[in-house]
């Protein structure tokens, strides 16, 4: 089961690993306890990759358009 992403993967892979490891959980009849950490893992270093690039595309965003756009 490949669940983990580094921190330098990209959005793609690391959203990828997201739905992954969701279908997983969600298709498990019995819970399978041992491969948990792993998938939580993975999940936690997927979940901060995709947040790092979302971050630093709204920064990219805000300055290409000015500080006149309000949150």
């Amino acid at each position: 089961m490949n669940t983990t992403t580094d921190s330098k993967g990209t959005f793609k892979e690391a959203f990828g690993v997201l739905q992954r490891n969701a279908e997983t959980l969600r298709t498990q009849r019995e819970p399978n306890i041992d491969d948990l950490l792993e998938i939580v893992q993975g999940s936690v270093a997927a979940d901060k990759v995709c947040s790092e690039r979302i971050d630093a595309v709204e920064a990219a965003l805000k300055e290409a358009l000015g500080d006149d756009r309000r949150e």
